[in-house]
Protein backbone atom coordinates (compact mmCIF):
# COMPACT_ATOMS: atom_id res chain seq x y z
CA UNK A 1 0.00 0.00 0.00
CA UNK A 2 1.17 3.53 -0.81
CA UNK A 3 0.78 5.02 2.67
CA UNK A 4 -1.16 8.33 2.37
CA UNK A 5 0.35 9.63 5.61
CA UNK A 6 3.87 8.82 4.44
CA UNK A 7 3.12 10.58 1.15
CA UNK A 8 1.83 13.65 3.00
CA UNK A 9 4.94 13.63 5.16
CA UNK A 10 7.12 13.51 2.04
CA UNK A 11 5.31 16.52 0.59
CA UNK A 12 5.91 18.50 3.79
CA UNK A 13 9.57 17.47 3.81
CA UNK A 14 9.98 18.47 0.16
CA UNK A 15 8.36 21.85 0.84
CA UNK A 16 10.62 22.35 3.84
CA UNK A 17 13.69 21.46 1.78
CA UNK A 18 13.01 24.41 -0.52
CA UNK A 19 13.33 26.70 2.52
CA UNK A 20 16.12 24.90 4.31
CA UNK A 21 19.42 26.58 5.03
CA UNK A 22 21.78 24.22 6.84
CA UNK A 23 20.43 21.16 8.63
CA UNK A 24 17.62 20.45 11.07
CA UNK A 25 20.15 19.55 13.74
CA UNK A 26 19.26 15.87 13.51
CA UNK A 27 15.59 16.37 14.37
CA UNK A 28 12.90 14.77 12.22
CA UNK A 29 10.04 16.74 10.74
CA UNK A 30 6.92 15.70 12.57
CA UNK A 31 3.38 15.10 11.36
CA UNK A 32 0.98 14.80 14.28
CA UNK A 33 -2.70 15.05 15.03
CA UNK A 34 -3.43 18.32 16.90
CA UNK A 35 -4.94 18.07 20.39
CA UNK A 36 -8.29 19.49 19.15
CA UNK A 37 -10.19 18.90 15.93
CA UNK A 38 -10.74 22.64 15.39
CA UNK A 39 -6.97 23.02 14.95
CA UNK A 40 -7.04 20.94 11.79
CA UNK A 41 -6.39 17.38 10.71
CA UNK A 42 -2.60 17.36 11.06
CA UNK A 43 0.13 19.61 12.36
CA UNK A 44 3.83 19.88 11.53
CA UNK A 45 6.78 21.38 13.40
CA UNK A 46 8.81 21.86 10.19
CA UNK A 47 8.97 25.66 10.43
CA UNK A 48 10.41 25.55 13.95
CA UNK A 49 13.16 23.22 12.73
CA UNK A 50 13.92 25.48 9.76
CA UNK A 51 13.95 28.75 11.73
CA UNK A 52 17.42 28.51 13.40
CA UNK A 53 19.17 27.87 10.07
CA UNK A 54 17.39 30.81 8.45
CA UNK A 55 17.80 33.05 11.51
CA UNK A 56 14.13 34.04 11.28
CA UNK A 57 11.18 33.78 13.69
CA UNK A 58 9.46 30.38 13.38
CA UNK A 59 6.08 31.95 12.63
CA UNK A 60 7.56 33.88 9.72
CA UNK A 61 9.08 30.68 8.36
CA UNK A 62 5.73 28.94 8.86
CA UNK A 63 4.08 31.55 6.62
CA UNK A 64 6.63 30.79 3.87
CA UNK A 65 6.11 27.05 4.34
CA UNK A 66 2.35 27.57 4.17
CA UNK A 67 2.66 29.14 0.72
CA UNK A 68 5.01 26.46 -0.60
CA UNK A 69 2.98 23.57 0.79
CA UNK A 70 -0.26 25.08 -0.50
CA UNK A 71 1.20 25.08 -4.02
CA UNK A 72 2.24 21.45 -3.69
CA UNK A 73 -0.99 20.09 -2.21
CA UNK A 74 -3.35 22.10 -4.38
CA UNK A 75 -7.02 21.15 -4.09
CA UNK A 76 -6.31 18.33 -1.63
CA UNK A 77 -5.85 20.86 1.19
CA UNK A 78 -8.77 22.92 2.45
CA UNK A 79 -6.95 25.23 4.87
CA UNK A 80 -3.43 25.92 6.14
CA UNK A 81 -2.98 27.93 9.35
CA UNK A 82 0.03 29.06 11.35
CA UNK A 83 -0.50 28.39 15.05
CA UNK A 84 1.29 28.81 18.37
CA UNK A 85 5.06 29.29 18.27
CA UNK A 86 5.28 28.20 14.63
CA UNK A 87 3.25 25.06 14.00
CA UNK A 88 1.57 24.73 10.62
CA UNK A 89 -1.86 23.12 10.85
CA UNK A 90 -3.38 21.35 7.85
CA UNK A 91 -7.09 20.83 7.19
CA UNK A 92 -7.46 18.46 4.26
CA UNK A 93 -10.26 18.57 1.71
CA UNK A 94 -13.03 15.97 1.37
CA UNK A 95 -11.45 14.96 -1.95
CA UNK A 96 -8.26 13.96 -0.07
CA UNK A 97 -10.32 11.84 2.29
CA UNK A 98 -12.18 10.29 -0.64
CA UNK A 99 -8.93 9.33 -2.38
CA UNK A 100 -7.47 8.04 0.86
CA UNK A 101 -10.41 5.75 1.62
CA UNK A 102 -10.15 4.37 -1.91
CA UNK A 103 -6.50 3.55 -1.29
CA UNK A 104 -7.36 1.79 1.96
CA UNK A 105 -9.85 -0.40 0.12
CA UNK A 106 -7.55 -1.02 -2.83
CA UNK A 107 -4.83 -2.20 -0.42
CA UNK A 108 -6.98 -5.11 0.73
CA UNK A 109 -4.82 -7.73 2.45
CA UNK A 110 -1.66 -5.76 1.65
CA UNK A 111 -2.61 -3.12 4.20
CA UNK A 112 0.48 -3.62 6.33
CA UNK A 113 3.72 -1.84 7.20
CA UNK A 114 6.45 -1.39 4.64
CA UNK A 115 8.82 -4.36 4.56
CA UNK A 116 11.77 -3.98 6.97
CA UNK A 117 15.10 -2.99 5.46
CA UNK A 118 16.71 -6.08 6.94
CA UNK A 119 14.14 -8.84 7.55
CA UNK A 120 15.22 -11.23 10.28
CA UNK A 121 14.65 -14.89 11.01
CA UNK A 122 13.34 -14.65 14.57
CA UNK A 123 12.97 -17.64 16.87
CA UNK A 124 10.48 -16.67 19.58
CA UNK A 125 10.64 -18.94 22.62
CA UNK A 126 7.82 -18.39 25.06
CA UNK A 127 5.76 -20.02 27.81
CA UNK A 128 8.25 -22.92 28.36
CA UNK A 129 6.60 -23.67 31.71
CA UNK A 130 8.06 -26.67 33.54
CA UNK A 131 6.06 -29.83 32.79
CA UNK A 132 5.16 -30.32 36.43
CA UNK A 133 1.50 -29.32 36.33
CA UNK A 134 -1.28 -27.76 34.24
CA UNK A 135 -0.60 -24.41 32.61
CA UNK A 136 -1.63 -21.70 35.02
CA UNK A 137 -3.50 -18.50 34.30
CA UNK A 138 -0.19 -16.68 34.83
CA UNK A 139 1.33 -18.78 32.05
CA UNK A 140 -1.50 -17.56 29.86
CA UNK A 141 -0.02 -14.06 29.89
CA UNK A 142 3.23 -15.42 28.47
CA UNK A 143 1.25 -17.36 25.87
CA UNK A 144 -0.86 -14.39 24.78
CA UNK A 145 2.14 -12.07 24.67
CA UNK A 146 4.56 -14.36 22.85
CA UNK A 147 1.97 -15.39 20.28
CA UNK A 148 0.91 -11.80 19.58
CA UNK A 149 4.51 -10.62 19.23
CA UNK A 150 5.13 -13.48 16.79
CA UNK A 151 2.05 -12.46 14.78
CA UNK A 152 3.17 -8.84 14.72
CA UNK A 153 6.70 -9.72 13.61
CA UNK A 154 5.32 -11.85 10.78
CA UNK A 155 2.94 -9.07 9.79
CA UNK A 156 5.87 -6.64 9.73
CA UNK A 157 7.73 -8.86 7.27
CA UNK A 158 10.02 -11.06 9.38
CA UNK A 159 10.34 -14.84 9.26
CA UNK A 160 9.15 -16.18 12.62
CA UNK A 161 9.29 -19.53 14.38
CA UNK A 162 7.55 -20.27 17.67
CA UNK A 163 9.23 -22.62 20.12
CA UNK A 164 8.44 -24.15 23.52
CA UNK A 165 11.42 -25.41 25.54
CA UNK A 166 10.39 -28.43 27.60
CA UNK A 167 12.45 -28.75 30.81
CA UNK A 168 11.83 -32.48 31.02
CA UNK A 169 14.87 -33.40 33.12
CA UNK A 170 16.12 -32.25 36.49
CA UNK A 171 15.04 -31.84 40.07
CA UNK A 172 11.51 -30.50 39.52
CA UNK A 173 10.52 -33.29 37.16
CA UNK A 174 12.08 -35.83 39.55
CA UNK A 175 10.03 -34.41 42.45
CA UNK A 176 6.87 -34.71 40.38
CA UNK A 177 7.72 -38.34 39.60
CA UNK A 178 8.37 -39.00 43.30
CA UNK A 179 4.98 -37.48 44.16
CA UNK A 180 3.24 -39.63 41.54
CA UNK A 181 5.11 -42.72 42.73
CA UNK A 182 4.00 -42.12 46.33
CA UNK A 183 0.35 -41.85 45.34
CA UNK A 184 0.61 -44.97 43.16
CA UNK A 185 1.84 -46.83 46.26
CA UNK A 186 -0.88 -45.36 48.48
CA UNK A 187 1.48 -42.97 50.31
CA UNK A 188 1.54 -39.19 50.63
CA UNK A 189 3.82 -37.12 48.36
CA UNK A 190 7.17 -36.12 49.90
CA UNK A 191 7.33 -32.81 51.72
CA UNK A 192 9.03 -31.06 48.78
CA UNK A 193 6.78 -32.81 46.24
CA UNK A 194 3.72 -31.76 44.29
CA UNK A 195 0.12 -31.87 45.45
CA UNK A 196 -3.23 -31.22 43.90
CA UNK A 197 -5.92 -33.18 42.10
CA UNK A 198 -3.89 -33.32 38.91
CA UNK A 199 -1.13 -35.33 40.64
CA UNK A 200 -3.68 -37.93 41.76
CA UNK A 201 -5.16 -38.09 38.26
CA UNK A 202 -1.67 -38.55 36.82
CA UNK A 203 -0.97 -41.39 39.27
CA UNK A 204 -4.22 -43.11 38.30
CA UNK A 205 -3.45 -42.81 34.59
CA UNK A 206 0.08 -44.19 34.91
CA UNK A 207 -1.22 -47.03 37.09
CA UNK A 208 -3.70 -47.93 34.33
CA UNK A 209 -0.82 -47.92 31.86
CA UNK A 210 1.00 -50.45 34.05
CA UNK A 211 4.01 -48.37 35.02
CA UNK A 212 6.13 -49.55 37.93
CA UNK A 213 5.94 -47.00 40.79
CA UNK A 214 9.54 -47.94 41.68
CA UNK A 215 10.89 -47.06 38.20
CA UNK A 216 11.84 -43.43 38.87
CA UNK A 217 13.34 -42.78 35.42
CA UNK A 218 10.31 -44.10 33.54
CA UNK A 219 7.89 -42.28 35.86
CA UNK A 220 9.81 -39.04 35.31
CA UNK A 221 9.62 -39.43 31.53
CA UNK A 222 5.97 -40.51 31.46
CA UNK A 223 4.82 -37.83 33.91
CA UNK A 224 6.47 -35.08 31.87
CA UNK A 225 4.95 -36.43 28.63
CA UNK A 226 1.46 -36.48 30.13
CA UNK A 227 1.79 -32.92 31.44
CA UNK A 228 3.18 -31.66 28.11
CA UNK A 229 0.26 -33.26 26.29
CA UNK A 230 -2.22 -31.42 28.52
CA UNK A 231 -0.32 -28.12 28.10
CA UNK A 232 -0.45 -28.52 24.31
CA UNK A 233 -4.21 -29.02 24.42
CA UNK A 234 -4.65 -25.94 26.63
CA UNK A 235 -2.53 -23.75 24.39
CA UNK A 236 -4.31 -24.90 21.24
CA UNK A 237 -7.58 -23.97 22.90
CA UNK A 238 -6.03 -20.58 23.68
CA UNK A 239 -5.16 -20.08 20.02
CA UNK A 240 -1.43 -20.70 20.41
CA UNK A 241 0.46 -23.23 18.32
CA UNK A 242 4.20 -23.88 18.29
CA UNK A 243 6.39 -24.89 15.38
CA UNK A 244 8.71 -26.79 17.72
CA UNK A 245 8.45 -28.42 21.13
CA UNK A 246 12.13 -28.75 22.05
CA UNK A 247 13.07 -31.32 24.70
CA UNK A 248 15.87 -30.55 27.14
CA UNK A 249 16.30 -34.32 27.52
CA UNK A 250 17.24 -34.48 23.82
CA UNK A 251 20.22 -32.20 24.47
CA UNK A 252 21.58 -34.54 27.13
CA UNK A 253 20.87 -37.68 25.09
CA UNK A 254 22.69 -36.21 22.05
CA UNK A 255 25.72 -35.16 24.13
CA UNK A 256 25.14 -31.49 23.27
CA UNK A 257 25.57 -30.33 26.87
CA UNK A 258 28.92 -32.10 27.27
CA UNK A 259 30.12 -30.77 23.90
CA UNK A 260 29.31 -27.15 24.67
CA UNK A 261 31.21 -27.39 27.97
CA UNK A 262 34.21 -28.91 26.16
CA UNK A 263 34.07 -26.19 23.52
CA UNK A 264 34.04 -23.45 26.16
CA UNK A 265 37.02 -25.06 27.92
CA UNK A 266 38.94 -25.19 24.62
CA UNK A 267 38.18 -21.50 24.04
CA UNK A 268 39.50 -20.75 27.54
CA UNK A 269 36.07 -19.25 28.25
CA UNK A 270 35.59 -21.84 30.99
CA UNK A 271 37.88 -23.25 33.68
CA UNK A 272 37.92 -25.87 36.42
CA UNK A 273 38.11 -24.95 40.07
CA UNK A 274 37.21 -26.77 43.29
CA UNK A 275 36.15 -29.78 41.24
CA UNK A 276 33.55 -27.79 39.28
CA UNK A 277 33.60 -26.23 35.81
CA UNK A 278 32.93 -22.51 35.62
CA UNK A 279 32.12 -20.15 32.74
CA UNK A 280 34.05 -16.86 32.79
CA UNK A 281 30.88 -14.82 32.53
CA UNK A 282 32.49 -12.01 34.56
CA UNK A 283 34.83 -11.42 31.61
CA UNK A 284 31.77 -10.57 29.51
CA UNK A 285 29.95 -8.23 31.87
CA UNK A 286 28.27 -10.59 34.35
CA UNK A 287 28.75 -9.86 38.05
CA UNK A 288 30.44 -13.22 38.72
CA UNK A 289 31.41 -16.49 37.05
CA UNK A 290 28.77 -19.20 36.76
CA UNK A 291 28.93 -22.95 37.35
CA UNK A 292 28.46 -25.17 34.29
CA UNK A 293 29.23 -28.54 35.89
CA UNK A 294 28.95 -29.16 39.63
CA UNK A 295 31.74 -30.82 41.58
CA UNK A 296 29.79 -34.07 41.49
CA UNK A 297 29.88 -34.05 37.67
CA UNK A 298 26.24 -33.04 37.15
CA UNK A 299 25.62 -30.29 34.56
CA UNK A 300 23.66 -27.29 35.79
CA UNK A 301 20.49 -25.96 34.21
CA UNK A 302 22.64 -23.12 32.90
CA UNK A 303 24.88 -25.54 30.98
CA UNK A 304 21.84 -27.06 29.31
CA UNK A 305 20.53 -23.59 28.48
CA UNK A 306 23.86 -22.64 26.86
CA UNK A 307 23.71 -25.81 24.76
CA UNK A 308 20.10 -25.04 23.87
CA UNK A 309 20.86 -21.53 22.65
CA UNK A 310 23.82 -22.75 20.61
CA UNK A 311 21.43 -25.25 19.05
CA UNK A 312 19.09 -22.37 18.16
CA UNK A 313 21.96 -20.61 16.38
CA UNK A 314 22.96 -23.77 14.55
CA UNK A 315 19.37 -24.13 13.34
CA UNK A 316 19.63 -20.71 11.68
CA UNK A 317 18.05 -18.31 14.15
CA UNK A 318 19.09 -14.78 13.24
CA UNK A 319 17.54 -13.39 16.39
CA UNK A 320 16.66 -15.33 19.54
CA UNK A 321 13.77 -13.69 21.37
CA UNK A 322 13.09 -15.25 24.77
CA UNK A 323 10.00 -14.34 26.79
CA UNK A 324 10.92 -14.98 30.43
CA UNK A 325 9.33 -14.63 33.86
CA UNK A 326 9.85 -11.82 36.34
CA UNK A 327 12.42 -13.88 38.31
CA UNK A 328 14.88 -14.09 35.37
CA UNK A 329 16.52 -10.65 35.48
CA UNK A 330 19.90 -12.09 36.51
CA UNK A 331 19.71 -14.74 33.80
CA UNK A 332 20.02 -12.28 30.90
CA UNK A 333 23.58 -11.09 31.52
CA UNK A 334 24.97 -14.60 32.02
CA UNK A 335 23.31 -15.95 28.85
CA UNK A 336 24.57 -13.01 26.79
CA UNK A 337 28.01 -13.70 28.23
CA UNK A 338 27.76 -17.36 27.24
CA UNK A 339 26.69 -16.48 23.69
CA UNK A 340 29.60 -14.07 23.33
CA UNK A 341 31.97 -16.68 24.76
CA UNK A 342 30.83 -19.02 21.97
CA UNK A 343 31.93 -16.42 19.43
CA UNK A 344 28.49 -15.07 18.52
CA UNK A 345 27.23 -11.49 18.60
CA UNK A 346 25.33 -11.27 21.93
CA UNK A 347 22.94 -8.67 20.51
CA UNK A 348 21.30 -11.51 18.59
CA UNK A 349 19.93 -12.61 21.97
CA UNK A 350 16.95 -10.55 23.12
CA UNK A 351 14.92 -11.03 26.27
CA UNK A 352 11.53 -9.74 27.31
CA UNK A 353 10.90 -9.99 31.06
CA UNK A 354 7.23 -10.45 31.84
CA UNK A 355 5.68 -9.17 35.01
CA UNK A 356 3.01 -11.02 36.94
CA UNK A 357 -0.70 -11.31 36.34
CA UNK A 358 -3.09 -11.39 39.29
CA UNK A 359 -6.68 -12.57 39.05
CA UNK A 360 -8.99 -10.29 41.00
CA UNK A 361 -12.56 -11.25 41.84
CA UNK A 362 -14.71 -9.22 44.23
CA UNK A 363 -11.61 -7.31 45.26
CA UNK A 364 -9.69 -10.43 46.26
CA UNK A 365 -6.57 -11.75 44.55
CA UNK A 366 -6.33 -15.46 43.77
CA UNK A 367 -3.18 -17.07 45.14
CA UNK A 368 -1.15 -19.39 42.91
CA UNK A 369 1.26 -22.14 43.92
CA UNK A 370 1.63 -25.07 41.55
CA UNK A 371 3.49 -27.23 44.05
CA UNK A 372 0.81 -26.88 46.71
CA UNK A 373 -1.91 -27.44 44.15
CA UNK A 374 -3.45 -24.04 44.89
CA UNK A 375 -3.70 -22.27 41.54
CA UNK A 376 -6.08 -21.24 38.78
CA UNK A 377 -5.39 -23.04 35.54
CA UNK A 378 -5.57 -21.32 32.18
CA UNK A 379 -8.36 -23.73 31.24
CA UNK A 380 -10.36 -22.61 34.27
CA UNK A 381 -9.82 -18.96 33.36
CA UNK A 382 -10.97 -19.59 29.78
CA UNK A 383 -14.01 -21.48 31.07
CA UNK A 384 -14.84 -18.41 33.15
CA UNK A 385 -14.25 -15.44 30.79
CA UNK A 386 -13.44 -16.97 27.39
CA UNK A 387 -10.33 -16.88 25.20
CA UNK A 388 -10.95 -13.40 23.77
CA UNK A 389 -11.32 -11.63 27.10
CA UNK A 390 -8.39 -13.54 28.63
CA UNK A 391 -6.05 -12.61 25.79
CA UNK A 392 -7.14 -8.99 25.47
CA UNK A 393 -7.00 -8.27 29.21
CA UNK A 394 -3.54 -9.86 29.45
CA UNK A 395 -2.26 -7.88 26.47
CA UNK A 396 -3.68 -4.43 27.15
CA UNK A 397 -0.91 -3.52 29.60
CA UNK A 398 2.81 -3.40 28.80
CA UNK A 399 4.70 -6.61 29.55
CA UNK A 400 6.76 -4.78 32.19
CA UNK A 401 3.63 -3.85 34.17
CA UNK A 402 1.82 -6.14 36.58
CA UNK A 403 -1.73 -6.92 35.43
CA UNK A 404 -4.66 -7.17 37.81
CA UNK A 405 -7.20 -9.03 35.68
CA UNK A 406 -10.65 -7.99 36.90
CA UNK A 407 -12.77 -11.11 36.37
CA UNK A 408 -16.04 -9.32 37.05
CA UNK A 409 -15.27 -6.75 34.35
CA UNK A 410 -14.06 -9.41 31.92
CA UNK A 411 -17.37 -11.28 32.28
CA UNK A 412 -19.44 -8.17 31.64
CA UNK A 413 -21.02 -7.69 28.21
CA UNK A 414 -21.05 -3.91 28.19
CA UNK A 415 -19.08 -0.99 26.83
CA UNK A 416 -16.88 -0.74 29.93
CA UNK A 417 -15.41 -4.15 29.03
CA UNK A 418 -12.66 -3.20 26.52
CA UNK A 419 -12.70 -6.37 24.42
CA UNK A 420 -16.50 -6.29 24.20
CA UNK A 421 -16.29 -2.59 23.22
CA UNK A 422 -13.94 -3.31 20.32
CA UNK A 423 -15.75 -6.45 19.15
CA UNK A 424 -19.07 -4.62 19.27
CA UNK A 425 -17.67 -1.92 16.97
CA UNK A 426 -16.76 -4.65 14.47
CA UNK A 427 -20.18 -6.27 14.79
CA UNK A 428 -21.85 -2.87 14.38
CA UNK A 429 -19.99 -2.26 11.10
CA UNK A 430 -20.97 -5.72 9.86
CA UNK A 431 -24.60 -4.94 10.73
CA UNK A 432 -24.49 -1.73 8.67
CA UNK A 433 -23.07 -3.61 5.70
CA UNK A 434 -25.72 -6.33 5.98
CA UNK A 435 -28.43 -3.68 6.10
CA UNK A 436 -27.00 -2.24 2.89
CA UNK A 437 -27.12 -5.68 1.28
CA UNK A 438 -23.34 -6.14 1.31
CA UNK A 439 -21.20 -8.88 2.77
CA UNK A 440 -18.49 -7.84 5.22
CA UNK A 441 -15.75 -7.93 2.59
CA UNK A 442 -17.67 -6.23 -0.21
CA UNK A 443 -17.43 -2.78 -1.71
CA UNK A 444 -20.20 -0.43 -2.85
CA UNK A 445 -20.89 -0.62 -6.57
CA UNK A 446 -22.18 2.92 -7.02
CA UNK A 447 -19.74 5.78 -7.47
CA UNK A 448 -19.07 7.25 -4.05
CA UNK A 449 -19.21 10.90 -3.17
CA UNK A 450 -16.95 12.91 -0.92
CA UNK A 451 -15.81 11.65 2.46
CA UNK A 452 -14.90 13.86 5.38
CA UNK A 453 -17.79 16.29 5.43
CA UNK A 454 -18.49 15.44 9.08
CA UNK A 455 -15.98 15.63 11.95
CA UNK A 456 -16.67 12.06 13.11
CA UNK A 457 -16.12 10.81 9.58
CA UNK A 458 -12.79 12.61 9.29
CA UNK A 459 -11.67 11.39 12.70
CA UNK A 460 -12.38 7.75 11.82
CA UNK A 461 -10.50 7.91 8.51
CA UNK A 462 -7.50 9.54 10.19
CA UNK A 463 -7.49 6.76 12.77
CA UNK A 464 -7.61 4.08 10.07
CA UNK A 465 -4.60 5.62 8.36
CA UNK A 466 -2.57 5.12 11.53
CA UNK A 467 -2.91 1.33 11.44
CA UNK A 468 0.23 0.39 9.43
CA UNK A 469 2.39 2.65 11.58
CA UNK A 470 0.87 1.39 14.83
CA UNK A 471 1.35 -2.24 13.79
CA UNK A 472 4.97 -1.55 12.79
CA UNK A 473 5.68 0.19 16.11
CA UNK A 474 4.04 -2.62 18.08
CA UNK A 475 6.24 -5.16 16.30
CA UNK A 476 9.47 -3.18 16.60
CA UNK A 477 8.93 -2.39 20.29
CA UNK A 478 7.52 -5.87 21.12
CA UNK A 479 4.49 -4.01 22.41
CA UNK A 480 1.13 -5.61 21.54
CA UNK A 481 -0.48 -3.39 24.19
CA UNK A 482 -0.13 -0.54 21.69
CA UNK A 483 -2.42 -2.41 19.33
CA UNK A 484 -4.96 -2.91 22.14
CA UNK A 485 -4.98 0.87 22.66
CA UNK A 486 -5.25 1.46 18.92
CA UNK A 487 -8.17 -0.98 18.60
CA UNK A 488 -10.02 0.71 21.47
CA UNK A 489 -9.44 4.19 19.98
CA UNK A 490 -10.64 2.97 16.58
CA UNK A 491 -13.73 1.44 18.17
CA UNK A 492 -14.48 4.76 19.87
CA UNK A 493 -14.25 6.52 16.51
CA UNK A 494 -16.53 3.90 14.93
CA UNK A 495 -19.17 4.40 17.61
CA UNK A 496 -18.97 8.20 17.16
CA UNK A 497 -19.24 7.78 13.39
CA UNK A 498 -22.32 5.57 13.84
CA UNK A 499 -23.88 8.19 16.14
CA UNK A 500 -23.19 11.24 13.97
CA UNK A 501 -23.18 10.02 10.37
CA UNK A 502 -26.17 8.43 8.67
CA UNK A 503 -25.04 5.66 6.36
CA UNK A 504 -27.85 3.47 5.00
CA UNK A 505 -30.60 5.73 3.72
CA UNK A 506 -28.39 8.77 3.18
CA UNK A 507 -28.25 10.45 -0.24
CA UNK A 508 -26.94 7.71 -2.63
CA UNK A 509 -23.46 9.14 -3.25
CA UNK A 510 -23.00 9.85 0.47
CA UNK A 511 -24.27 6.38 1.40
CA UNK A 512 -21.78 4.76 -0.99
CA UNK A 513 -18.92 6.86 0.36
CA UNK A 514 -19.75 6.06 3.97
CA UNK A 515 -20.17 2.38 3.22
CA UNK A 516 -16.60 2.41 1.92
CA UNK A 517 -15.50 3.90 5.24
CA UNK A 518 -17.38 1.09 7.00
CA UNK A 519 -15.66 -1.58 4.90
CA UNK A 520 -12.22 -0.11 5.57
CA UNK A 521 -12.90 0.24 9.30
CA UNK A 522 -14.23 -3.32 9.56
CA UNK A 523 -11.12 -4.71 7.88
CA UNK A 524 -8.73 -2.79 10.09
CA UNK A 525 -10.48 -3.65 13.36
CA UNK A 526 -10.60 -7.31 12.31
CA UNK A 527 -6.89 -7.30 11.44
CA UNK A 528 -6.00 -5.57 14.72
CA UNK A 529 -7.90 -8.21 16.69
CA UNK A 530 -6.35 -11.00 14.64
CA UNK A 531 -2.86 -9.76 15.53
CA UNK A 532 -3.89 -9.96 19.18
CA UNK A 533 -5.31 -13.46 18.73
CA UNK A 534 -8.83 -12.21 19.42
CA UNK A 535 -11.89 -13.03 17.30
CA UNK A 536 -13.89 -10.44 15.37
CA UNK A 537 -17.56 -11.53 15.59
CA UNK A 538 -19.97 -10.31 12.90
CA UNK A 539 -22.90 -10.17 15.30
CA UNK A 540 -23.25 -9.84 19.08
Amino acid sequence: MADPLARLHREITAAADTLREGTYGGAEIGLERPPRDDLGDYSTNAAMLLAPGRDEPPRDVAELLKDELGRRLGDSVERLEVAGPGFLNLSLAPSWYRTTVGELLDAGESLQPDAPREPERVLVEFVSANPTGPLTAAGGRHAAYGDSVARLLQFAGHQVEREYYVNDVGGQVDRLAASVSALMRGDQPPEDGYRGDYVGELAEELTREGLDPQDAAELSRASAEQIVSSIKATLERFGVEFDTWFSERSLHDAGSVDRVVEDLLERDAAYESEGATWLRTSAFGDDKDRVLVRSGGEPTYFAADVAYHRDKLERGAGRMLDVLGADHHGYVARMRAAIEALGTDPTRYEVVIMQLVHLVDSGERAQMSKRKGEFVTLDELVDDIGVDAARFFMLQRSHDTTVDLDLALARRQSSDNPVYYVQYAHARLCSILRLAGMDSGGRPQAGAGDVGTEPAERALVRRLLEFPGEAAAAAERRAPHRLCSYAMATAADVHAFYRDCKVVGAEPAVEAARLEVCVAARRIIARSLELLGVSAPESM
